[in-house]
């Protein structure tokens, strides 16, 4: 016998009505916040970085709707921006130890967050403009299957969270260390060259070359990189 499909209700919606935009984390909250309590089967998320809501009582508010039903499965994926600092790091550890997996991917996503439940909903986060964001909630088999495949794909191209924090760092010198301090804390690079008494043409080589060693393709990737190493601790 067929097993039913059950449905998914959405606060306001026709129940025809499969793909919704949500103006707001608020708005978001009173028609869809429901969906966060119905996960039984899968979980999956995947963010650039721990910055999944942008106001203090939204991120109250949707962490106390995700209940642990059993044999529930919560898979996070994120880029390596979301270790930038200590405590990211151990938050991350902390969600390990209770059950979630967590992988680190080194590519983009392509979307700033993308929420997966039970592959029944989905919801897809914009970037933050004016302190809200703008969300994209839909029920449609075709569009989460989809995503849900890219998902997988990047899933199992990743590596898992303790891992990556076990990876041998790359060996930098005092010199380089006190380069990457420079870089993380935004100056110039006049400014840095002069505080380390070296020569701007100097220091311009040393960044290159830390940047290669980090395999990085910016200045800002290169310091996310080497807070994932505690380089500039």
């Amino acid at each position: 016998m067929p097993r039913r499909r059950r449905l998914v209700r959405l606060d306001g919606v026709s129940g025809n009505q499969q793909v919704i935009t949500i103006h707001g984390e608020q708005e978001l909250v009173a028609r869809a916040g429901h969906l966060f309590e119905g996960a039984r089967s899968e979980f999956v998320c995947a963010a650039t970085d721990l910055k999944t809501w942008s106001r203090p009582t939204t991120r109250a508010s949707m962490a106390g709707r995700v209940h642990r039903a059993d044999g529930l499965v919560i898979r996070k994926l994120y880029t390596p921006v979301a270790l930038a600092d200590e405590e990211q790091r151990s938050h991350l550890l902390e969600r390990v130890s209770v059950g979630a997996r967590i992988r680190i991917c080194r590519t983009g996503l392509l979307q700033h967050e993308t929420i997966i439940i039970d592959r029944r909903v989905m919801i897809l986060a914009g970037a933050e403009v004016a302190g809200d964001r703008e969300f994209t909630v839909t029920t449609s088999p075709t569009l989460i299957s989809g995503v849900y495949a890219l998902f997988e794909a990047t899933w199992e191209a990743a590596t898992d969270l303790t891992a990556y924090l076990r990876s041998d760092p790359p060996q930098v010198d005092a010199e380089g260390r006190r380069v990457l301090r420079a870089l993380g804390e935004g100056l110039t690079d006049e400014a840095a060259a002069r505080r380390l008494g070296l020569s701007l043409r100097t220091y311009r080589r040393r960044v290159a070359e830390l940047m290669r060693l980090l395999d990085s393709d910016s200045r800002f990737q290169a310091g996310v990189h080497a807070g994932e190493f505690g380089l500039i601790s």
